[in-house]
């Protein structure tokens, strides 16, 4: 998961304005920032000696809660996000290894109460920007196959009609807006979704391999 450019997940959950004064006093703004490859140390409000300057996430804390007790059940990407999401430990569900593919279907299981959609149930309007790598289920052209749990998904890219909405996605979790990637950098298809649609048809092929860092 080491890329030239570090993928950053927002898992917004954001109050709009549809709330009354006292609602916001009881109801704050939470934002989720989920940065691949970043270390405790590397932020200046839990390091001041850190050597890489984060004024942005310094003033969130500074006007914030800073919690110094929080602990990831995984080292990469798709186990770490569910865990996030779902509250359990990511051993539990389907993948038992690696991570996904940019074409695996959804690992959230249907029904699967989440972060987003606790916090919707309490009147937030809720976000997620950037990667998502926890699934989504593609419309497959007809007499084609896109069922892959893994990474080697990337075998069937030419199997999706991107014309199609994407089922079982973020918004399909409590979200009401997305905007990002399904899954790394690295990983096909190489174009951004809007929703439940891709913001822009692929139409241009080219050789990505994946892992480049390694």
């Amino acid at each position: 998961m080491k890329h030239s450019l570090k993928s950053i997940t927002l898992l917004m959950m954001v109050v709009f304005g549809n709330l009354s004064a006292a609602e916001i006093v009881s109801k704050p703004n939470i934002i989720y920032v989920l940065c691949d490859d970043l270390g405790y140390g590397d932020v200046k409000c839990l390091n001041p000696q850190g050597k890489i300057a984060t004024p942005h996430m310094d003033a969130l804390a500074a006007k914030g809660m800073i919690f110094t007790d929080v602990h990831s059940s995984s080292s990469v990407c798709s186990p770490t996000r569910y865990g996030i999401m779902t509250g359990r430990y990511n051993w539990r569900t389907k993948l038992q290894s690696g991570v996904l593919g940019g074409l695996s279907p959804r690992l959230i299981e249907q029904g699967r109460l989440t972060t987003a959609q606790l916090l919707k149930n309490q009147g937030y309007n809720t976000a997620c920007i950037g990667k998502w790598h926890l699934g989504m289920d593609w419309v497959k052209k007809e007499g084609k196959d896109v069922a892959e749990l893994n990474i080697e998904s990337a075998s069937q890219v030419h199997n999706v009609d991107y014309s199609k909405p994407i089922k079982n996605g973020p918004n399909s979790v409590g979200f009401d807006y997305y905007y990002g990637i399904s899954a790394s950098l690295d990983m096909v298809p190489y174009t951004f979704i809007e929703n439940d649609r891709v913001a822009k048809l692929p139409s241009v092929e080219k050789e990505f391999p994946m892992f480049l860092g390694r």
